[in-house]
């Protein structure tokens, strides 16, 4: 079995890339019983995404797989984007419950009538040093007036799919790693290391 280490101890990632590999045992750094923390700072996903797979794994020398994921607002600017998981943090840089993050998100969009949005989502594979696959997927939708669905996590519930019209909270973990960012972005990850 082929087995990559997670650049995260988010138990909500971990559940859903665990699905999005199957026949890979996926672990995390507290699994190896490593304190990992990496302040992502870059510019991009990309550069968020390969920093901590590059940093994780100078200390496992194992695969190491990242992810950088972001949900980009047009009438935001583009906000809250690579600092999704900061978005309304306080300057003590403590972060929002999702509640309270998707809250604010909607106050600051107001009454805006362009609610396009885009998910983004950026996989980095350190196979060995200097050795990197990297992936970056994005699907467009729309953010809600207000949350819909109990399934997903983060701003699943604000983001809907126009072609399906229900928000990624509302779809079931099959039917959201078919259509979302992190599960178009594992199907090229796959592909490129020719698993199933």
């Amino acid at each position: 079995m082929i087995e990559m280490v997670l650049a995260s101890n988010n138990a909500h990632k971990l559940a859903e890339v665990s699905r999005l590999f199957p026949g890979t045992r996926i672990i995390t750094p507290r699994e190896l019983g490593i304190v990992f923390e990496f302040e992502e700072n870059g510019a991009t996903f990309f550069d968020n995404a390969r920093g901590k797979a590059a940093s994780l794994f100078q200390k496992v020398g194992r695969p190491v797989l990242a992810d950088d994921s972001g949900l980009c607002v047009h009438a935001l600017g583009g906000a809250p984007g690579i600092a999704s998981n900061r978005y309304g943090a306080g300057p003590d840089g403590r972060l929002l419950e999702s509640p309270r993050r998707n809250a604010l998100l909607l106050e600051n969009l107001g009454s805006t009538e362009d609610r396009a949005a885009s998910f983004v989502c950026c996989l980095v594979l350190v196979q060995d040093e200097g050795r990197f696959i990297a992936v970056q997927e994005t699907v467009h939708g729309t953010i809600t007036d207000a949350p819909r669905g109990t399934n997903g996590f983060g701003y699943d519930p604000l983001f809907l799919l126009p072609g399906l019209g229900k928000t990624l909270a509302e779809l079931s973990d099959e039917e959201k790693d078919e259509v979302s960012h992190r599960g178009r972005a594992a199907r090229r990850l796959r592909a490129l290391l020719t698993l199933p």
